[in-house]
C-alpha cells in the first residue's frame, strides 16, 4: 500500500467503525485488548510504519465506533465480522494480525471464518476459555463472571484489581519502557472499561467457537505469544500454551507481560517485526 496517513469511519450493520491507518506497506491490523482503541497502540504503531500500514480501531461499543443500539452486547463472531470488513474494505490481498488478549480471540474466529483475509495471526494471550480442558474452562470462565459481577456492584477500580489479578499483572511493579505516552484513568478510558467489562466480557463467556475444529481447515498461519513475564500459572497463560499444543507448535515470546504491547512497544514492535519477517 501506498504511504499515508487517515483517520475514516466505516459503517458496518449495527455500528459506524472508526479506525486509523498509518505508514506504508503491507497492511498490518492490530486489534487490541479490553478498553483498547485505536489510539491505545500510540507507543507501539511508530515503530512499526516504516515496514508496514498499520491499521488500529475502536471496536464497536468504544469510544467513537457508535452503537446503532446502545447497550447492546456484541459478540465475538460480530466483532470478527467488523473487522472482516474492514480490511474488505481497504486491501484486496491477505494481511498481517496482531490480536493481544480480546484482539487474538477475534483474529481466532477471523482466522476460521475468513482464513484468506489474513496470511499471519500473532495471537498474544487471547482470553479464550473454550481452549482449555473443561475443569480448568469451567473454572475460568466462573473467574471471568465474577469479575463482570463484582464490576457491577463494587465498581470499577475492584473490577481493574481483579482484572490484573487474573491476567498477572501487578500494576504497582510492572516494568516499562521509558518514556510512553501517559494514558490517564479518563472518561473516555473508564467508560470504554466499564462497556468491556459489562458487555464484551459476557461476548467471551457465550462465545461459541470450537477452537480444534474451526481452524482445522484454516489457512491463517497463526503463531501463539506470550509475554515473559507472564506468570504460567494464569489463565491467559494456559490459554497461549493450549493454542500451542492445538497447533502443534511452539509459543512465541515477547517482551513484558499480558500488556507488553503498550508497556515495551519498541522491544515489542522488534520482536513482531522479526516474526512477520519471516511470514
Amino acid at each position: 500500500m501506498d504511504s499515508t496517513r487517515q483517520t475514516s469511519s466505516l459503517p458496518v450493520p449495527g455500528a459506524t467503525l472508526h479506525y486509523r491507518l498509518e505508514g506504508s506497506g503491507p497492511l498490518l491490523l492490530i486489534s487490541q485488548s479490553g478498553e483498547g482503541d485505536a489510539d491505545r497502540t500510540v507507543d507501539l504503531v511508530p515503530h512499526l510504519t516504516d515496514a508496514f500500514t498499520v491499521l488500529t480501531y475502536d471496536r464497536r461499543g468504544l469510544s467513537r465506533s457508535r452503537l446503532a443500539e446502545p447497550g447492546r452486547t456484541t459478540s465475538i463472531a460480530e466483532h470478527a465480522e467488523d473487522v472482516h470488513r474492514l480490511l474488505a474494505a481497504l486491501t484486496d490481498g491477505p494481511a498481517l494480525m496482531l490480536g493481544c488478549s480480546l484482539g487474538a480471540v477475534i483474529g481466532l474466529h477471523l482466522a476460521a471464518r475468513h482464513p484468506g483475509q489474513v496470511s499471519t495471526l500473532v495471537a498474544h494471550e487471547p482470553v479464550a476459555p473454550r481452549l482449555l480442558p473443561a475443569a480448568e474452562r469451567v473454572r475460568h470462565e466462573a473467574e471471568l463472571a465474577g469479575i463482570r459481577e463484582l464490576h457491577r456492584t463494587a465498581g470499577l477500580a475492584e473490577a481493574l484489581a481483579a482484572v490484573a489479578r487474573s491476567l498477572g499483572i501487578d500494576p504497582v511493579r510492572q516494568e516499562t519502557e521509558p518514556g510512553l505516552t501517559p494514558q490517564p484513568m479518563d472518561e473516555r478510558r473508564r467508560a470504554n472499561f466499564g462497556y468491556f467489562l459489562e458487555h464484551d466480557v459476557l461476548a467471551v463467556l457465550q462465545d461459541t467457537l470450537d477452537p480444534a475444529a474451526a481452524l482445522a481447515g484454516s489457512t491463517t498461519r497463526i503463531l501463539a505469544a506470550v509475554g515473559a513475564t507472564t506468570p504460567a500459572t494464569v489463565f491467559d497463560h494456559g490459554c497461549v500454551i493450549a493454542l500451542a499444543e492445538l497447533l502443534g507448535t511452539g509459543t512465541e515470546t515477547f517482551p513484558g507481560g499480558h500488556n507488553g504491547n503498550t508497556t515495551h512497544p519498541r522491544a515489542y514492535a522488534a520482536r513482531l517485526r522479526a516474526l512477520l519477517a519471516t511470514a
